[in-house]
């Protein structure tokens, strides 16, 4: 029972007095009766003491609002009390924007603290300074991960004072590994589990640094996610439990566990480990979790130890042969299987039927086949994920997979399965299917109408099949669908208005398939869509101008379709759209300034992790607009030869990726194509505010007036096509500063004056600038000026030498450069060269990985490169060539031999007399005394 006391009209005159009004309000009000006592009435004082002078340390002492003076401590945000004292802290995720002397002075010195948890507090520092305070003797678990924590793990030491710490995670900080004499003998504390994953730790010797006070009561020890090498000394630890190395740069053999006897979980993944794995493992008869993914072992998979194991993960490694039965002896207790990623082959032994515990099984990228193996997979009764793509497995899809009630994922991409997708495949009510992906496989038929009852459906792709018939209405009942692709078929009729039912959809990819009538006016409630790909059908109408309200929209591709009208300025309401492909329509009315309205204000991040391909187009007459983006999950790239445009097209450029968040500020539209119209009136200038546009093409239309000076402004453009126009007037100066100008078209216009001969505009091709029947000056053979006198003429030529020469010193220059880059190049390139050479395409693929990402806007992977530079992916190391030796492999860099045309020359497609083939750029010529033609390999 609690008493209440209540005092009034009393005025203490000493402190004496006030500190007994204090215990006794604390004694009655506060604390239960019966059960403190005055020594724990000083330890609650002191707590509270501690705590609120922690929390004035603090930057932002509001998110601790509740620690107040002459309140119960225990009541206080964060804190666990034993008998009426503080004995943990958890302050994780609370901006507290400390340094960690503050937690070392004030809350580690809580007399009776035993636990102290500061995950993703916002903690600065290092550790040096726990080395000067008390800490407390029961202190036994710290919790610093997720902060910003600096120094040398060697900074550990100063933690000796917690005598009974056993438990220190310090992840996820910027801890580094340098240690001085004083600590040259290693770490001398004991730990029963140590984390260290993902600092900034690199060097040999570190975790024999670590371990060097010994490790018989280590039963947690990670160091995944740094760049360690060297020796992994356990073999000693004979109580380890669980042990993570995973994500660093160990190589060679695997280490030795000695007993293991206790080892349940190991992490090997993301090195360079090879030999053999099964040997080391035989005694860790209590191992649950394997994982050996991203290494380089080989070989047949070894025996693993049988009878506890729950996931065995083998992933991208260079296992080869055939799935071993052996595999079925661990299988019972088997809840994770990934043998993916690596050169197996054979069928799907019939033994893993045995496998009725597994709930994920991932035998995607390999070379397995036969027919799909339905008899051994519906014995897997607890299967939730199934992926099976990138092989070659064929036959047919049976209804009865629908037995697989516990199915959430079934991938099956990239097979050759065909014959029609199965009507029951979701016929048990009870079905858990979430994402089915069919995609580049042979199947045929219409999509059944009972697909919808697969009712729990988030993403669905049927994209790179023969499907045909119409797409079903009955879809608009999949009220959780986010993903709709199902791009390159051949469905006819319209876009169903049901679909304006799925409130969830993100992602609606129906390019290339014989869709007609208008966009369904109902998609207007979809305001989630980001991606909206609709190209190479036969829609027309008008473009709904309800397009604008989709503030999440990143993506908008209509191009090669019939659609008529004017573009709508609405369009220019898209907070997000960086991406706008309207090419080969029936457009009239003038280009709406409003599309340039968002420039600088993208802040918000849509669309990443998405695969894509672009296909850059060659600008031949039968090869409409600058490029095609389409999604490309789970798709061959040696099937790009069927999409349509191959045959018009002639692809040089390739470029294969994930979309990622590159923007370090606000953005805008990368990628502006409205060519092949027959718009008219003239070019915005406001257009020139769409900083970081990569790619405009405004080409064959009807646009009249000058080119706007503005659009010297367009410093991250690359490709810029205002070809097949009416516009008239001189090129601006302003337009010499497009310093990352790789392609221009202005030929076919009215175009008059002098071609301005600083920056990259004399670089290109004369037949850039063709057909202008004013224009004048290099690189066109026309002479500017009427009927010039000798000496004006002769100082002209004066003056174009001397700046030929200034460019022949810069561009030997930049050859040099070029060359010392490539060599670099070559070097990285041809450690990683495939195995396997894609005879079927020639053309030059960029799949570079970038990680960078900024959280406010969307562009491409490497846009401004992927857009603008040809980069070749060397088979073979460079080799000394002579120039007849480059003339002869080009047939004297014959046209025919031309593969693109640059700012900074002509790119060549040579064949070696080895019969190898390579790209040769030829640099600029430069007109003038002492002319040369610089060659390099590109």
């Amino acid at each position: 029972m609690v008493l209440t006391m209540y005092y009034s009209f009393v005025i203490f005159q000493s402190m004496e007095l006030q500190k007994l009004l204090y215990y006794l309000t604390f004694f009655f009000v506060v604390l239960p009766a019966g059960k403190v006592s005055p020594a724990s009435l000083d330890g609650v004082t002191r707590d509270v003491q501690l705590l609120l002078s922690f929390k004035g340390t603090i930057l932002n002492p509001g998110v601790l609002q509740n620690w107040q003076p002459n309140q119960n401590p225990c009541y206080f945000t964060g804190v666990a009390c034993k008998n009426s004292r503080v004995s943990a802290l958890d302050l994780s995720s609370l901006p507290l924007n400390s340094d960690f002397r503050g937690i070392s002075s004030f809350l580690m010195s809580v007399e009776r603290l035993e636990s102290l948890t500061l995950k993703n507090a916002s903690i600065s520092g290092n550790l040096t300074s726990a080395s000067a305070s008390r800490c407390s003797e029961l202190l036994s678990e710290l919790d610093l991960s997720g902060n910003s924590l600096s120094g040398s793990i060697s900074d550990i030491s100063s933690l000796s004072s917690c005598s009974g710490l056993k438990s220190l995670n310090i992840s996820h900080n910027s801890l580094t590994f340098s240690v001085g004499p004083r600590d040259s003998g290693g770490l001398r504390l004991s730990f029963q589990a140590l984390d260290l994953s993902y600092n900034k730790l690199s060097g040999q010797n570190v975790v024999a640094w670590v371990l060097a006070g010994g490790c018989n009561e280590l039963k947690y020890f990670s160091v995944g996610g740094n760049k360690i090498s060297g020796n992994i000394p356990v073999s000693s630890c004979r109580s380890l439990e669980y042990l993570d190395v995973s994500s660093n740069n160990f190589s060679g053999e695997v280490p030795s566990f000695g007993g293991c006897s206790a080892l349940q979980h190991l992490d090997l993944s993301t090195n360079q480990f090879s030999g053999d794995i099964g040997a080391p493992l035989l005694g860790c008869q209590q191992l649950r979790f394997l994982n050996i993914s991203s290494n380089q072992f080989s070989g047949n998979i070894p025996s693993f130890p049988s009878g506890s194991l729950l996931s065995l993960l083998l992933s991208a490694n260079n296992f080869q042969g055939e799935i071993p039965l052996h595999l079925a002896d661990a299988c019972s207790t088997l809840i994770e299987l990934d043998i993916s990623s690596n050169h197996m082959h054979g069928t799907v032994p019939s033994s893993l039927g045995s496998c009725s515990s597994l709930e994920y099984f991932n035998l995607s990228n390999n070379n397995f086949s036969g027919e799909f193996p339905i008899e051994t997979l519906i014995q897997m009764t607890s299967l939730k994920k199934l992926v099976l793509s990138y092989n070659n497995f064929d036959g047919s899809l049976p209804d009865s997979l629908s037995m697989l009630t516990h199915l959430e994922l079934l991938d099956l991409s990239s097979n050759n399965i065909s014959g029609s997708i199965p009507p029951g495949l979701c016929q048990d009510s009870k079905n858990s299917l979430h994402e089915l992906y069919l995609q580049n496989n042979l199947f045929t038929g219409a999509i059944p109408a009972t697909l919808s009852n697969c009712s729990h459906l988030v993403s669905l792709d049927l994209s790179f099949n023969y499907l045909t018939g119409r797409i079903p209405s009955s879809l608009g009942s999949l009220s959780q669908l986010r993903d709709l692709v199902m791009w390159f078929n051949q469905f006819q009729g319209e876009i169903p208005q049901e679909l304006m039912y799925i409130q969830t959809l993100e992602n609606l990819i129906l390019d290339n398939n014989e869709l007609t009538g208008t966009i369904p006016a109902g998609l207007s409630n979809c305001t989630n869509l980001n991606w909206i790909s609709l190209s190479s059908n036969q829609l027309s109408g008008e473009i709904p101008a309800w397009i604008g309200r989709l503030s999440n929209l990143a993506i908008l591709k209509l191009g090669n379709n019939s659609f008529y009208g004017s573009i709508p300025p609405q369009i220019g309401d898209c907070q997000s759209l960086i991406w706008l492909d309207l090419n080969s329509n029936h457009l009239t009315g003038t280009i709406p300034p409003t599309l340039a309205k968002q420039s600088g204000k993208i802040a918000v991040a849509l669309i990443a992790g998405k695969s894509y391909v672009y296909l850059k187009n060659d600008g031949s007459s039968n090869c409409h607009g600058a490029g095609n983006l389409l999604e490309f999950a789970g798709i061959r790239q040696d099937e790009l030869n069927r999409v349509p445009t191959r045959r018009q097209c002639n692809f040089t450029r390739i470029y294969i990726g994930k979309t990622a968040y590159t923007f370090n500020n606000n953005g805008s539209m990368i990628f502006l194509d409205l060519s092949y119209n027959m718009l008219e009136g003239s070019i915005p200038k406001e257009l020139g505010n769409m900083f970081y546009l990569s790619v405009l093409n405004l080409g064959h239309n009807n646009l009249t007036g000058p080119i706007p000076p503005e659009m010297g402004s367009l410093k991250s453009v690359g490709v810029l096509d205002l070809s097949h126009n009416k516009l008239e007037g001189p090129i601006p100066n302003s337009l010499s500063g497009l310093t990352l100008l790789s392609e221009i078209d202005l030929s076919n216009n009215n175009l008059s004056g002098l071609i301005p001969d600083s920056g990259q505009l004399g670089t290109f091709p004369a037949f850039r600038y063709a057909n202008n029947s004013g224009l004048c000056g290099y690189p066109l053979p026309v002479a500017c000026g009427v009927g010039p006198s000798a000496s004006n003429l002769q100082h002209h030529k004066s003056s174009r030498r001397q700046t030929s020469l200034a460019e022949s010193v810069a561009m030997g220059l930049l050859f040099s450069l070029f060359c010392i880059f490539g060599l670099i190049i070559v070097a990285v390139e041809s450690s990683k060269r495939r195995k396997k050479k894609d005879a079927s395409l020639d053309l030059y693929i960029d799949s570079r990985s970038h990680s960078g990402t900024v959280n406010v806007s969307w562009k491409l992977t490497g846009a401004r490169e992927a857009l603008s530079i040809n980069l070749a992916t060397f088979e073979k190391p460079l080799r000394n060539l002579t120039f007849a030796d480059l003339l002869e492999a080009t047939n004297g860099f014959h046209n025919d031999s031309l593969i693109s045309s640059g700012g900074f020359g002509d790119v060549y497609k040579a064949e070696l007399k080895d019969g190898s083939v390579v790209a040769i750029k030829k640099l600029i010529h430069v007109s003038g005394q002492g002319d040369r033609e610089f060659t390099a390999p590109s």
